[in-house]
């Protein structure tokens, strides 16, 4: 796990610099309209409008509409959220509630010695499920899995007391400095934990994976 191609693929499987935009610049743009007007309804409008632009470009240019789409159907919600209730600050409500369930799904399958990541990047780096097979590669999954459990944590035990206060400004600009950039950092995080554990192949020994990685350890030390 060692070649460039496999970095871009890890971190493209986690959004890329298009999911950054994508999801990023609506809710920009929902800060920037909400505290020029300090209402809601129209900041609400102009980051539906922003996202739906997005996924417009997307399709015109023929690009990847996944993450521009996803973006507009997680902005609608949000937007219900905070129209439902009329305060802003429930905009961020199912940001929360996704970061406590992706957490908690995280947490429950590291736990279970079936790690998110392996299911997620097994297949696009071409190893499958064949990681399960092999103790070594099984940990480097888990062990950047408790990256992302510890990534899902922090953004709720810093976020959810903001959103209690109703700072909707501050609220705001720390989901936008927890969310993709630190998304990309737990991305680039867990490439650095993989690219030095080898890709299990097809008909691996484990055992040599074994004794190349730590002779005295048994499969059952590495689970």
């Amino acid at each position: 796990m060692n070649q460039p191609s496999d970095r871009e693929k890890v971190l493209s499987a986690f959004g890329g610099k298009k999911g950054l935009i994508d999801s990023g610049i609506p809710s920009i743009v929902f800060l920037v309209v909400f505290n020029i007007g300090h209402e809601l309804q129209p900041a609400l409008i102009a980051s539906i409008a922003c996202s739906a632009l997005l996924t417009i470009i997307r399709l015109v240019m023929r690009d990847t509409v996944q993450h521009a789409i996803s973006g507009f159907i997680g902005t609608l919600i949000c937007a219900w959220f905070a129209q439902r209730t009329g305060n802003p600050s429930d905009l961020y409500i199912p940001k929360l509630l996704t970061n406590l369930g992706y957490g908690t799904l995280y947490l429950v399958a590291n736990l279970a010695g079936w790690p998110i990541l392996g299911l997620v990047l097994g297949p696009i780096l071409g190893e499958n499920l064949l990681w399960r097979h092999d103790p070594v590669r099984k940990r480097a999954y888990i062990r950047a899995g408790w990256i992302w459990v510890g990534m899902f944590a922090a953004r709720i035990a810093v976020q959810y007391p903001i959103y209690r206060s109703g700072n909707v400004n501050l609220l705001g600009t720390v989901n936008l400095a927890m969310g993709y950039p630190l998304f990309f950092a737990s991305g680039y995080a867990t490439w650095l934990i993989l690219r030095g554990v080898p890709v299990t192949k097809h008909g691996a020994p484990v055992e040599e994976l074994i004794e190349e990685f730590g002779g005295d350890e048994t499969p059952e030390d590495r689970s």
